[in-house]
């Protein structure tokens, strides 16, 4: 690459093809110039020719030209640039001249006008001390072991209630009493809660860790743990939220598992689809803060997959936002307008791709009804009766539990804990699996491809059932990340019948609507996240349709790729890119951001691995891959089982010391239960790391540190989650060996490689956020650190890439992908996707307008909401 640089000249001007002012040439020459020097020095060259083209010509990487981005930016002599700025003049001369004459392919993000907001005392309240952090974190212990005792009496009354049924249909009779009661009261504690702790919700700020803040999070942790989000694509689902204040017409379809938590602030009109993945949850943490603030939805909206709405932000009837798209605080899309990009603005795409069909309010209704009688009638007695029936009546473990015949010896209760536990675990893995394979494709006959069929039907209850099923994330966890994920996928229905084996075709996280309607072309590498929308609705109806990804693509993280998706051999989707539904087929391109724009496919930095990828030194690499995988699976399966072990002998210590403390046991179990399994898999994942901190990587997949980092990938996180908004995700973070600093508050981020994150005291990380230290680039791994400073905000669904550093005081709004490299300064503000400085725009502005009066007083219409 030295040699392919000294070759070249210096920078010179061309012959202009129409007059310029000397000075205005001047410029331009010294700007390309600075330019070149810059970039000189990041590619380790002497000189630049201002004519090169950097990833052809130069060799340079996207990590390269957002440093270079970094360096301009520091220097008040030279006009800033963006990434997507380098992706459209990829060349000094070209870059100078657009820059210059006041045309960049970005620029900055605008940010919209915020409407005024109604503020009490508490608004201007600076954010909480470290008294206050530990108070809050103290009274919210209380709260849960409160709830963990409540828990644990209702449940000892409960048993020995059932436990004196005689004979199967009285047990069958007291568990559907005991368990649907309890199921009634479990569902209307939130809502009692909510209306006594917090009223109506309004549109205000309080400060996180403040009293105020321990009322919302009560009543958000109520509303996450209730089985309520079971019914989520069920019109019980919407009567739910109004029964919480959320104001909501007639035919509304909600999909999504992010459940609103100031609903009184959530306006939807009739008719309108929620596709799954999407957050409006009418509040956000910024700053130290959490702000509560409208959504306000008009008719007949549709809203699309893996996309977030600010608080403040309002559609019109008939208004439609994409995939993969956000709408920050205060922009306003019109009635009868599509929207999408982050932040979104106008398109001419219809996202509404299926006929309407006939489902009125009689359907909605038997629907729901149908629901209730079987969860009463069914799963409840089952679930409630199958316990009683697991503990007291199998003879050999019901004898040794009964008090009157001296319980267990030790050597007894090691064997049956470890029978019990061996027979649940293994036997879920091995009827879990012939399941899988079998039942969904039973019930998946009911749906044929291309056929709109109405909602809340027989088809639409098999078409929901044949997704939740296969999408159980224990076995993609289990194997993803291996070849022996392509089989699996195939089990399911996945048309791989073409599939090129690499060892990492697809990683743990990959869902669908519907497995059988899938095809990925040969060569094909797909990344986490990966969401196949390959079903389309409307209010009414629904259709499954086939998806296909074509050859030789990698699909990099959290993409959602929709039915008719413009993308076809030879890509490169960029993470978090929104896949394009107009235009001409994309082939032997990349694309990035949302809405989307090309880049290089490849780089010749990015080549360096490929011979490893070939021949028989793919042979080689692959079989030594597999076996490595085979023990990692082994490995982890026999750490989870051993969970399960420990999990089954406190379950059966309990249920025999029932007798003596009884519902004290039961509610201690579950506390007990909680963090045994937070410092459980906290250890395994620094015994693994034997306690020492990664290091930066670039190497193949067929690396062997590769494997062993992949390894680390299986140690499972989801426990993290119960420990959002409260002070103790912070001290598993520091355990795990994230160097976070105090009073941070997690609402729900995600940190991939803990040991290469830095998070500084006082930042604020809303729900859904992750830091990934790494990328997986066709046959290239590479990781760096990521330090973000002190009071920093990420906001709702953000995701930093490897290798940036953000100043004290930045802030990251919603749904904003900050690229691998970047440098943001202190106090600044950036978003969109790929993420750029935000600046504040004047009202009008082309995609971003201020809340429009009409629109807002709108909100508070009964006839928008369908009322």
């Amino acid at each position: 690459m030295a040699e392919k640089s000294a070759e070249v000249t210096m920078c010179e001007p061309d012959e202009p093809a129409v007059a310029v002012s000397d000075d205005a040439a001047s410029a331009t020459q010294d700007t390309e110039r600075k330019f070149a020097e810059v970039l000189a020095d990041l590619v380790s060259s002497e000189q630049v020719s201002c004519d090169s083209h950097f990833f052809n010509d130069l060799g340079a990487n996207s990590m390269v030209m957002a440093q270079f981005c970094a360096r301009i930016r520091k220097r008040p002599d030279l006009p800033s640039a963006s990434m997507k700025d380098i992706y459209r003049y990829p060349t000094t001369r070209s870059l100078a001249a657009a820059l210059l004459d006041g045309h960049p392919a970005s620029g900055a993000v605008a940010q919209p006008t915020t409407p005024s907001v109604a503020v009490t005392s508490e608004t201007k309240a600076p954010s909480a001390g470290t008294s206050a952090y530990v108070l809050c974190g103290t009274l919210q212990l209380l709260v849960f072991l409160a709830y963990s005792f409540v828990t644990g009496l209702v449940a000892a009354r409960g048993y020995e209630w059932v436990s004196t049924g005689s004979g199967l249909f009285d047990t069958y009779a007291r568990s559907f009493v005991f368990g649907g009661v309890s199921f009634v009261v479990v569902c209307t504690f939130p809502v009692v809660a909510k209306w006594i702790l917090i009223g109506r919700w309004k549109p205000r700020e309080f400060p996180i860790w403040s009293p105020a803040y321990l009322r919302f999070w009560i009543v958000k942790v109520l509303l996450h743990a209730n089985p309520m989000i079971l019914f989520i694509g069920n019109p019980l689902y919407v009567l739910y939220l109004r029964a919480l204040g959320a104001r909501i017409g007639k035919g509304v379809t909600i999909l999504s598992r992010h459940v609103p938590v100031c609903t009184d602030l959530l306006t939807i009109g009739a008719g309108t689809v929620i596709r799954k993945d999407s957050h409006f949850l009418c509040y956000r943490a910024h700053a130290g803060q959490i702000q509560t603030g409208r959504v306000t939805l008009g008719r007949d909206v549709f809203i699309g997959e893996k996309t977030v709405l600010d608080i403040d932000t309002t559609m019109g009837d008939g208004a439609q936002l994409g995939h993969a798209s956000a709408l920050y605080r205060g922009q306003v899309i019109p009635d009868g307008e599509r929207h999408h990009g982050v932040p979104a603005q106008p398109t001419e795409i219809d996202y509404v791709r299926v006929e309407p069909a006939r489902c009125g309010t009689l359907r909605r209704t038997s629907f729901g009804f149908a629901t209730l009688l079987q969860l009463f009638f069914l799963y409840i007695p089952l679930a409630v009766g199958g316990m009683y029936m697991l503990f007291v009546e199998v003879p050999a473990l019901g004898d040794r539990l009964d008090p009157d015949t001296g319980g267990f010896t030790p050597s007894e209760f090691l064997i049956d804990a470890l029978t019990l536990s061996a027979v649940l675990f293994f036997g879920f893995l091995v009827v879990g699996l012939a399941g899988l394979y079998t039942l969904p494709r039973l019930v998946g006959l009911a749906v044929k491809p291309d056929k709109v069929y109405p909602l809340y039907g027989f088809q639409y209850a098999a078409h929901q059932a044949v997704s939740r099923i296969t999408n159980i994330k224990f076995f993609a966890w289990l194997f993803g990340d291996s070849s022996y994920i392509v089989p699996y996928l195939r089990g399911l229905g996945y048309d791989l019948s073409s599939v090129e084996q690499t060892g990492s075709n697809f990683g743990t996280d990959v869902h669908h609507e519907s497995p059988y309607l899938v095809s990925v072309g040969r060569g094909t590498m797909v990344a986490d996240g990966l969401s196949v929308i390959n079903a389309d609705y409307s209010s009414t109806s629904f259709k499954v349709s086939r998806v296909s990804i074509g050859a030789h693509n990698f699909v990099g993280n959290h993409i959602a790729y929709p039915v008719g998706g413009r993308t076809g051999e030879n890509c490169l989707l960029a993470t978090k890119v929104m896949v394009p539904l107009d235009g001409e087929i994309r082939e032997g391109v990349g694309l990035l951001g949302s809405p989307p724009f090309e880049i290089p496919r490849s780089v010749e930095r990015d080549s360096r691995f490929d011979h490893l990828r070939t021949g028989d030194e793919l042979h080689r690499n692959l079989s030594s891959k597999n076996r490595y995988n085979l023990r990692s699976m082994a490995f982890h399966l026999l750490l989870r089982w051993l969970h399960t072990f420990f999990l089954t002998a406190l379950a059966l210590a309990s249920v025999g010391m029932y007798g003596v403390i009884g519902h004290v046991v039961i509610g201690a179990y579950l506390a007990i239960t909680l963090g045994f399994t937070a410092l459980y898999f906290t250890l395994l994942e620094r015994c693994l790391t034997s306690f020492r901190s990664l290091r930066p990587q670039l190497c193949s997949i067929y690396d062997p540190y590769f494997w062993w980092h992949e390894r680390l990938w299986k140690v499972p996180d989801e426990y993290l989650n119960v420990f959002n908004g409260t002070p103790f995700k912070n001290v598993i973070w520091r355990l795990l060996g994230v160097h976070i600093g105090r009073r941070v508050f997690d609402d729900g981020c995600h940190v991939t490689e803990r040991t290469l994150t830095s998070i500084g005291d006082d930042c604020t990380l809303n729900a859904g956020t992750k830091i990934q230290c790494h990328s997986q680039e066709d046959g290239t791994f590479k990781s760096d650190h990521i330090t973000v400073g002190a009071g920093c905000t990420l906001g709702v669904g953000a995701l930093v890439h490897y290798g940036v550093t953000m100043g004290d005081g930045a802030a990251l709004a919603p749904d904003s992908f900050l690229m691998k490299g970047e440098e943001v300064p202190s106090n600044a503000r950036w978003g969109g996707n790929p993420a750029v400085e935000m600046t504040h725009a004047p009202a009008g502005i082309r995609g971003i307008a201020p809340a429009s009066p009409a629109l807002t007083s709108a909100a508070d219409d009964p006839a928008v909401a369908g009322k």
